[in-house]
């Protein structure tokens, strides 16, 4: 005689992630929470270089602006990228994304003309 035996699977609990997913916290907010308690958001330094660029080209580093890079950062370092172009219409910055560096400042004028070498991805502001 051939007995069939029933195997309950355990009713797994759901996670605070998938539990906020459920109540429309949203991926992508809820991407950006777990990346930051991975990774604490290191602050952006800006090298000499970029600095000087910076004050040459007119480009104003503001706190809202150190946001959006810090920002770009997170999303880049999230998909693997180490070097990378964050740019807006206005201006750009390459920033070495490990060492949480901007290497340079670029404005759209400049932007036009140039070829950006060595960077393995891109962000807009």
């Amino acid at each position: 005689m051939i007995e069939r035996v029933s195997r309950q699977q355990p009713v797994q609990p759901i996670s605070a992630a998938a539990q906020r997913v459920r109540q429309g916290a949203g991926f992508q907010g809820l991407l950006q929470q777990e990346l930051q308690k991975a990774a604490p958001a290191q602050e952006v330094a800006f090298s000499k270089h970029a600095m000087s660029r910076a004050e040459e080209r007119g480009i104003e580093i503001t706190p809202s602006l150190m946001d959006q890079i810090r920002g770009s950062m997170v999303r880049a370092q999230a998909k693997g990228a180490t070097n990378i172009l964050a740019m807006d219409s206005e201006k750009a910055f390459i920033i070495n994304v490990p060492h949480a560096k901007v290497i340079t400042a670029i404005t759209q004028d400049e932007m036009r003309d140039s070829v950006f070498t060595n960077i393995d991805g891109a962000v807009f502001l």
